[in-house]
């Protein structure tokens, strides 16, 4: 039996920069400070985090979306051109599969169903191709759909399970929750997103079973070194029981 497990950087979009998310509050994100690179810009800002580690996957936020007041296609659009061989996770405020399957069939990266944008909870085989769900908690209060959760058989093959209020804010992972969401839909792979502080957060992680993790804060205040990402980042599969990394890579999802 073989598990992945995969760090994915997280670039919050806001108003044009990217910015510091911090425990869900989004009137107070404000423009990133990094130890990565000199500027909030987009662009500037994956090459610090490649600088820093050659990840394969991006996670991109694009909260004037999600909030209805704009968006930065043209952003993603640039950075897809600038970095072809990244695949993107993108959450764009889509409120069904309908905006999701056209947000894929224009090349634009996987997108993300946040659950908190979505006006229906859609059934297991209506989730585009390659799509995934983010279940969004703040605080205790599930944001979206209640059947969501109820009848977890409906989920796609990847599912994050985003908790805005450890954002940020150094809290450490919800493990309790992510044990939660494990049990209700054993067979899926479940990234967590929010609280992770430093490597101690990352084994625990892995050791509970999870396919990966989001990752900002922690990459930009330095608090994960190269080497320390390299000890968990790997592309191969792993043997569940020896950790063993096998040679062939993982196929793109």
């Amino acid at each position: 039996m073989t598990a992945f497990f995969s760090l994915i950087p997280v670039l919050d979009l806001m108003g044009g920069q990217v910015v510091r998310a911090r425990a869900g509050r989004r009137d107070e994100y404000r423009a990133l400070r990094s130890v990565l690179c000199g500027s909030s810009r987009p662009e500037a800002v994956v090459e610090g985090l490649l600088a820093l580690y050659p990840f394969r996957r991006f996670y991109i936020a694009d909260l004037d979306a999600i909030l209805g007041r704009g968006d930065h296609r043209a952003t993603l659009e640039h950075l897809q051109r600038a970095h072809p061989a990244l695949e993107w996770w993108v959450d764009a405020g889509f409120a069904d599969v309908a905006a999701a399957a056209s947000w894929r069939r224009d090349g634009l990266g996987r997108p993300v169903l946040g659950s908190e944008s979505l006006a229906g909870a859609p059934a297991r085989g209506d989730y585009p191709g390659g799509s995934v769900l983010s279940l969004d908690y703040r605080g205790e209060d599930f944001l979206g759909p209640a059947d969501l959760l109820c009848d977890a058989a409906r989920w796609p093959d990847d599912v994050v399970a985003m908790t805005l209020a450890r954002v940020g804010v150094g809290a450490g992972p919800d493990l309790a929750r992510l044990a939660q969401l494990r049990r209700l839909n054993p067979a899926c792979r479940l990234y967590a997103a929010g609280g992770v502080r430093h490597a101690a957060d990352l084994a625990a992680l892995a050791g509970a079973g999870l396919a990966g993790v989001l990752l900002a804060s922690a990459l930009h205040d330095g608090a994960l070194s190269r080497a320390e990402l390299a000890a968990f980042h790997d592309d191969r599969p792993r043997n569940a029981t020896t950790g063993a990394r096998a040679s062939a890579p993982e196929p793109d999802r």
